[in-house]
């Protein structure tokens, strides 16, 4: 069967190949409605872009990599989700990597991707220190965005959300509902986002007087399991503090559950936040109070950083940007309502 030409298309939408060319290609400006014949056109007539022809005349192939630590996380799922959606409004597709969490796998990705001249790479580094030679590399031949985490040291852009400040209101919303004590229960302290967040956690605590214990500090993993394991530690060695802030909701997930079967109450006897918003925290019982990050304005932000980087010329390029997003508390049952007169510091 003959591939369908630019020069058929232009004929059955009567204008001409330039004007099917800037409208396929989705470069320079023609009305509303001469866009909309030219694709009812292709489409009646079953065109396709010869992508391959397209790469080599435009020395771009409009692909872009993204690698990301774990695709079985359903936040880092949704984040692919929104990065994808905001690279088909440019026309781009998406070649997802996953990195299984493991800093070497991941510099294969990044080798391999780039290998295939993707026209630049979004990753979320799966490492804060053992990440950083291949991200270095990967960004010194093309252009790359880190996006939610992120590994200092680099000439990248970065965009994300500020975890310092959104730690800072999941602990005035547990101070007001009455806690005085409070457990941290995260991933180890290998990346950007457990960090950011346990300093978070820390500071406020600090400045709002509440306990927390050098035992009630545990590491572990991002995961329902860890959670589960963390609360059964945390009950057999004395017992649970009025608080439980997790690291992400996976794991608050788990804490929930595992204070269910030891027979405590949420939020009653112990209350329990998360972190990411992913779509099981409403579902949970109870539903999990948690810190919303903005996925699409993040995922937005990455491919205009992405973009931006393209286009410049390393002279012309000024500093790398960090961009750091506000997030949003969002209560839901797992918490108390205020209970005490705010008494911020």
């Amino acid at each position: 069967m003959q591939r369908v030409t630019i020069a058929q298309v232009a004929e059955r939408a009567g204008v001409s190949t330039a004007t099917v060319s800037r409208v396929l290609s989705r470069r320079g400006q023609v009305s509303a409605a001469v866009e909309r014949k030219v694709r009812r056109a292709a489409d009646d007539l079953g065109y396709q872009v010869n992508a391959i022809a397209r790469a080599l005349r435009n020395s771009r192939t409009d692909t872009v990599g993204m690698v990301v630590p774990s695709i079985t996380n359903p936040f880092f799922t949704s984040l692919v989700e929104s990065v994808e959606h905001a690279l088909g409004k440019e026309g781009k597709e998406l070649f997802l990597c996953d990195a299984r969490s493991d800093p070497r796998i991941e510099a294969r990705r990044l080798a391999s991707l780039a290998a295939r001249n993707v026209d630049g790479i979004i990753v979320s580094p799966s490492h804060g220190v053992d990440s950083r030679p291949a991200v270095q590399q990967t960004a010194d031949r093309l252009p790359l965005v880190q996006l939610d985490r992120f590994v200092d040291g680099t000439t990248t852009d970065w965009v994300g959300v500020d975890d310092v400040a959104a730690m800072r209101q999941v602990m005035d919303h547990l101070h007001d509902g009455g806690a005085r004590s409070a457990a941290f229960i995260g991933s180890l302290m290998t990346h950007s986002s457990t960090e950011q967040r346990f300093a978070g956690f820390r500071r406020r605590a600090e400045e709002l007087n509440i306990e927390v214990k050098p035992d009630q500090v545990l590491l572990g993993v991002y995961s329902v399991e860890w959670g589960e394991a963390a609360v059964a530690r945390l009950i057999a060695e004395g017992g649970l503090p009025d608080a439980l802030v997790c690291a992400d909701d996976l794991i608050a997930l788990g804490a929930t559950r595992a204070c269910r079967a030891h027979g405590f109450v949420v939020p009653q006897q112990v209350q329990v936040t998360g972190y990411d918003d992913i779509e099981f925290s409403r579902l949970a019982e109870p539903a999990l109070t948690t810190v919303h990050q903005p996925r699409d304005r993040i995922a937005a932000e990455a491919v205009r950083l992405l973009a931006a980087a393209s286009l410049a010329k390393d002279a012309e390029r000024g500093p790398h940007a960090r961009i750091s997003l506000v997030p949003t508390l969002v209560v839901r049952d797992s918490t108390r309502a205020t209970q005490t007169p705010p008494d911020r510091i």
